[in-house]
């Protein structure tokens, strides 16, 4: 139970910069202590409403009239805006102290101060769900009945309406982890999303990979095995032209030897030919010799005679020399016949040298080209051989994308179970699961409470609220009456039996329960003298462990009430007057 204890309030509104301190509490040693009852009476402007914007302020950060944050500081200060707010909770004693110009949240547990390392958000979030347990919306439900900023349970939105009752019953917690749980069903989605990419991914990349290790062994294998075929080939051919080289070396040997014999038939045939001139002028010398003697007898130079015998000898000499000289000569044209014979040959041979010579370099030349080509087959074999050996490397990164696909595959499981413990634990906490269940359990409940309380307010109809929060009111007279078709009286009644209704739901749930009730002007218009005096009756009677604040314009009910407060307005400044 929320034990509401004491409110203070300075430059707040059109309080100046003195605290005005109002009480909440029944303990004997303070004001109004023996009073269950206090009428809180003034004029219009007077300030007489501000206890309750001051205590919804100090709670929630909002304040319960619609008045701008802005307008909360007094106009004629203009800073130093406070309002603190003391409860207790058990025997753990709290106050909650906020202000305007200059800023300030803290919150206060046995007399020390809380960690304010968290931002102001959060601590409100904090505060509302760890020790308040309720928020704004039900706070006004259960501890403040207004006229004029006041929203009743039957004029909320049905959301609104649930929003309440949850906090009532002590179920928000299940919304909370709903909503917690769709957060984590959202994140689960996401990852999942991520890891059917990453699935796909990798499934391609394993793909890819298989077919490249394949592409590798079998065009490295075949191309290795089209290089060696290759290679066989030139070497048969190296080795064929090597044959042939090898015959045309023995041939060049051969030839060689051939022109060693007939080396010097051109330089003999040579001397013969000088030999064979020489002989021919000496046949041309001793023909003409011959020819002389022959026909002179008389020297033509110096016309005398020759002598015969002389005559005949030389005659005799030149025909046996001219014998000679033939004989010799024809021996000699043999010989130069023999000699340029062997001069052709010669010739011929060396042309045939020439040949084989050009043969064998060419054959050379192409060996060395074989020998070039198969250098650069065994490189390439060399190359695709080491690839193929690197293909180990290929089939490591083949193992480590089937690793991070088994991983995912299994991580994509796990998650794809995890979400759906979340859709089915998702199903259980949201508004029709167990929700409902728990608000089927308390409605009759509920409905009891409201008809209990519209019948001590001599307000003779049936109220009953469905599992959606709708009304359906049946009276002696008329049926399907609606909450709008009521006069304001009426509604009056039946949004105080509500209010009732709650605040002895949360009693029984021990969640929200607070010992501070305020209501302002619910007398001044709403209700006639006979439902006041009833209603009177139900707070001083019915309700217990409460103490019960009354806002009103009429000061002459202070009769009935066993204490009241007064505030005035001074010199522009709100004050409260004790009575």
């Amino acid at each position: 139970m929320i034990t509401f204890e004491k409110i203070r309030w300075k430059n707040f509104l059109s309080t100046g910069n003195q605290f005005t301190e109002i009480n909440l509490s029944s303990d004997d040693e303070a004001k109004f202590s023996k009073n269950s009852t206090t009428l809180i009476v003034g004029t219009n402007g007077a300030g007489k409403s501000t206890v309750l914007d001051a205590l919804t302020f100090s709670l929630f950060n909002k304040p319960f009239r619609k008045i701008s944050k802005g307008q909360l500081v007094n106009t004629v200060n203009e800073k130093d805006c406070v309002v603190e707010v003391e409860f207790s909770i058990g025997s753990t004693e709290w106050k909650v102290i906020r202000s305007i110009k200059p800023s300030k949240f803290e919150i206060w547990r046995d007399g020390s101060l809380m960690d304010q390392a968290a931002s102001a958000n959060d601590q409100q979030k904090w505060l509302e769900q760890n020790v308040l347990k309720m928020n704004y919306k039900s706070f006004t439900q259960i501890v403040i009945l207004g006229s004029s900023a006041f929203v009743p349970f039957m004029q909320l939105t049905a959301s609104n309406r649930r929003e309440v009752i949850e906090d009532l019953l002590d179920i928000k917690i299940f919304s909370s982890m709903n909503g917690v749980i769709k957060d984590k069903i959202r994140e689960l989605r996401e990852k999942i999303k991520t890891l059917e990419l990453k699935k796909e991914s990798l499934n391609d990349k394993v793909e890819m990979q298989e077919n490249f290790i394949e592409e590798i062994e079998q065009q490295g294998k075949g191309r290795i095995e089209e290089k060696e075929g290759k290679i066989n080939l030139l070497e048969g051919e190296m080795q064929e032209t090597s044959d042939l080289t090898q015959g045309l070396v023995e041939d060049v040997e051969m030839h060689t030897k051939d022109l060693e014999m007939l080396t010097g038939a051109t330089k003999k045939l040579r001397e013969l030919g000088n030999l064979k001139g020489k002989i021919s002028n000496k046949v041309s010398n001793i023909t003409k010799e011959h020819k002389f003697f022959t026909e002179h007898t008389v020297c033509p130079t110096c016309r005398q005679d020759i002598q015969e015998d002389f005559r005949i000898n030389k005659i005799t000499d030149a025909q046996t020399k001219a014998k000679e000289l033939q004989s010799g000569y024809k021996e000699l044209e043999q010989a130069i016949k023999e000699e340029e014979e062997r001069e052709h040959q010669f010739t011929t041979i060396s042309k045939e040298v020439t040949s084989l010579t050009h043969g064998i370099s060419k054959n050379n030349t192409r060996i060395s080209g074989c020998q070039r080509q198969i250098r650069d087959l065994e490189s390439e074999i060399q190359k695709l051989t080491e690839q193929l050996a690197d293909r180990n490397t290929e089939h490591e990164k083949l193992t480590t994308f089937k690793d991070k696909l088994s991983s995912t595959y299994e991580e994509l499981s796990s998650r794809k179970d995890t979400i759906s413990y979340y859709d089915f634990m998702y199903s259980l906490l949201r508004d029709g699961g167990v929700k409902t269940k728990i608000i089927k359990k308390y409605l009759p409940l509920i409905n009891q409470q409201v008809n209990r309380y519209l019948q001590k307010m001599d307000f003779y109809i049936n109220f009953t609220l469905d599992e959606e929060f709708n009304e359906t009111v049946q009276s002696p007279i008329h049926e399907d009456f609606s909450y709008a078709s009521f006069s304001e009286g009426e509604k009056m009644r039946i949004d105080l039996a509500l209010l009732f209704t709650w605040r002895e739901v949360a009693r029984m749930k021990n969640s929200v329960n607070t010992n501070l009730l305020i209501m302002d002007e619910v007398f001044d218009s709403s209700l006639d003298g006979m439902g006041t005096d009833e209603f009177l009756k139900i707070i001083r009677y019915v309700i217990k462990d409460t103490n019960i604040f009354v806002i009103s314009h009429k000061p002459e009910m202070h009769e009935k009430f066993e204490s009241m407060i007064r505030f005035e307005k001074v010199k522009g400044f709100s004050r409260m007057v004790e009575q």
